[in-house]
């Protein structure tokens, strides 16, 4: 425990917490891994307690201690019913149950299992981040006597609102809002968990509207990208278009790529890649059929840090779709990679991108596609808006200056916690 009065360079020891960490396009994960090595380079302590999927970490340095779930939405098998030897205790009865009935307990599941973890090792840890988890359990770690820090990316209230817009019929209504039931949860454990970190004005503003909390409580601190992978490398592919988003979420406005490239690819030689896995046979591999796309669009996933890098910097476009965003990685890597970026004008994109992008009207296929025929046709205007999203990034995203603001606002939490330790004190 950090006490009061400790030198402000002291090298903490930092327990991140995160629900699921998926690797490479999951903001979550990607978030974990960047900040995780770069607290450790400033010579922290840093052990990350994740349920799966599992993230992939930078340093030998970083501890992962792995809180298991039952993995009920494992890709090779989503939704599936384990075995009676799977179940372990009254946590996992309750994650199965949670899933059966139609909704997602991973926050809350993840939540008690990491407070149990940590009730035993309270004297190993300075601070506790939770990485967007905010389950009930999240409430008992100050109770720890552990200074808390939350991260809140953005309030998944505004996914829940666009898929609500996009279900068709009651049932499928129905089984949106069932899935989304734990948004509740987390409104109310934001507004009772202490210092937010989050990531844009925009999500603040959110975070705010959604989920109540007073804005006092709420830190702007950007994300950064990694400009050693990301960086242009080189020659172009004529008529690459590259894009990053779950393809299957109506919220990443994948739809709207596919019928704009569709639209394109009547007149030019144009083909994209979106680096996501579509469910198989879901809506966005019948949308593929339906348009005709064939060998002009593909789907990669799985990918290496490299060869995702080259991926990027091989494209002549890149293209952010989003209805929404509550920062974008995706679109700072983008930048990063000398590719000029054409994004939405949703979230927090205008915020990030600023006019270092080409920024078009979230959903419009229209203006998406002569957007895109326009860049495809200029060279000029492609090298102009490459270099100043170049620019942008070099001036403003940098995972160091990330971690170094994160730590700030870790030793804050500390001074609190000890303030309310010696006013809970008796008097003398």
């Amino acid at each position: 425990m950090g006490e009061a009065g400790e030198p402000s360079g002291a090298p903490l020891r930092v327990a991140l917490l995160s629900y699921r960490s998926k690797p490479h396009c999951g903001g979550q994960g990607v978030y974990l891994r960047h900040l995780s090595r770069e607290l450790v380079d400033l010579g922290h302590s840093v052990e990350v307690l994740s349920g799966q999927p599992y993230p992939d970490l930078d340093r030998e340095e970083i501890t992962l201690t792995k809180i298991p779930s039952l993995d009920l939405y494992r890709d090779e098998d989503p939704f599936r019913t384990p075995s009676p030897g799977e179940f372990r205790d009254w946590i996992d009865v309750l994650e199965f149950a949670h899933m059966k009935t139609g909704g997602f307990p991973e926050p809350l599941t993840f939540s008690l299992r990491a407070l149990r973890a940590l009730r035993g090792r309270r004297r190993d840890f300075d601070v506790v981040h939770d990485n967007q988890v905010l389950g009930l359990g999240s409430l008992g770690i100050p109770r720890l006597g552990l200074p808390l820090v939350t991260s809140i990316h953005h309030p998944i209230s505004v996914d829940r609102r666009i898929e609500l817009e996009a279900a068709r019929g009651v049932k499928e209504r129905l089984g949106k809002r069932r899935w989304y039931g734990f948004v509740a949860m987390q409104s109310q454990v934001s507004r009772r968990i202490g210092p937010v970190l989050t990531v844009s004005e925009s999500s603040k503003v959110d975070i705010v509207k959604d989920f109540k909390v007073d804005p006092r409580d709420i830190e702007i601190l950007p994300l950064g990208v990694d400009t050693r992978l990301f960086h242009p490398r080189g020659p172009r592919v004529p008529g690459r278009i590259v894009a990053m988003a779950s393809a299957d979420a109506p919220i990443k406005g994948v739809d709207v790529l596919l019928h704009a490239v569709a639209k394109v690819a009547t007149e030019r030689d144009v083909h994209v890649i979106v680096v996501s896995r579509p469910q198989k046979d879901g809506p966005t591999e019948r949308l593929v059929r339906e348009l005709a796309l064939g060998e002009r669009v593909r789907f990669v996933s799985g990918v290496g840090d490299d060869d995702l890098a080259e991926l990027l910097a091989s494209a002549e476009i890149a293209v952010v779709p989003s209805r929404y965003e509550g920062f974008s990685l995706p679109a700072v890597e983008h930048m990063a990679s000398g590719t000029p970026l054409v994004a939405s004008r949703a979230g927090a994109l205008p915020e990030v991108v600023g006019d270092a992008g080409v920024l078009v009207k979230p959903g419009d296929v229209e203006e998406l596609a002569a957007t895109l025929h326009r860049l495809h046709d200029s060279a000029d205007e492609r090298a102009r808006v490459g270099a100043a999203g170049l620019a942008r990034v070099q001036e403003r995203f940098a995972w160091p200056a990330v971690a170094q603001a994160t730590v700030q606002h870790y030793r804050a939490a500390m001074r609190d916690q000890d303030y309310r330790r010696l006013a809970a004190a008796p008097r003398r």
